[in-house]
């Protein structure tokens, strides 16, 4: 496909699946091309920086889903157990009932963890104040709320990590029944 017929959110999303697959270090320009169907010259047309212009693009992508798809929800009206569950079914569709991995685990490891050390503590920081807050707001003390919001995006990622090294999303489904189950205990 002609790079002018190719919008660049379709560039960005298949960007995207040879970050989440092979992390920063192992996306080759060359496998960027071909996934994108794009030459290389029309990649950096789009994304002038090269391969970490590409992947600040992808993070953002990841970033903007996060917060509208998963996040969201966590600070949306109706009671904290309902909105939970909303996040972790967003996160079931994102992760393809953990088929998929995480981008931003594999951005973590090599290269990328350096260079888009930010964008990453960002997303994360952002992800266990969610969980955090609604722990709060259900009745749980600030300090244990902290230590369950940190234990769950541990838990899922840990579960992603696993479920793709067995081809098994079984850990992952675990991890999402038990964040459901823990975040919340002994809330008022």
């Amino acid at each position: 496909m002609p790079a002018a017929l190719v919008p660049r959110d379709e560039v960005v999303a298949r960007l995207q699946n040879v970050f989440r697959e092979r992390g920063y270090d192992g996306a080759s320009l060359s496998e960027l091309s071909r996934a994108t169907g794009l030459g290389k010259s029309s990649l950096y047309h789009y994304f002038p920086g090269g391969k970490d212009d590409m992947a600040i693009a992808v993070l953002e992508r990841v970033d903007a889903w996060m917060r509208d798809r998963a996040l969201l929800p966590l600070r949306g009206e109706g009671p904290p157990p309902k909105r939970l569950r909303a996040m972790l079914r967003a996160l079931d569709t994102f992760y393809g009932g953990g088929r998929d991995a995480c981008l931003l685990g594999t951005l973590v490891l090599g290269g990328g963890r350096t260079r888009f050390q930010q964008y990453l503590k960002d997303a994360f920081s952002g992800w266990v104040g969610a969980l955090r807050d609604l722990a709060v707001e259900a009745g749980v003390p600030a300090r244990i709320a902290r230590d369950r919001a940190e234990d769950v995006v541990v838990r899922i990622e840990g579960a992603l990590i696993l479920a793709g090294a067995l081809d098994d999303p079984a850990p992952f489904r675990r991890a999402l029944r038990a964040a459901e189950r823990d975040l919340l205990e002994g809330a008022a």
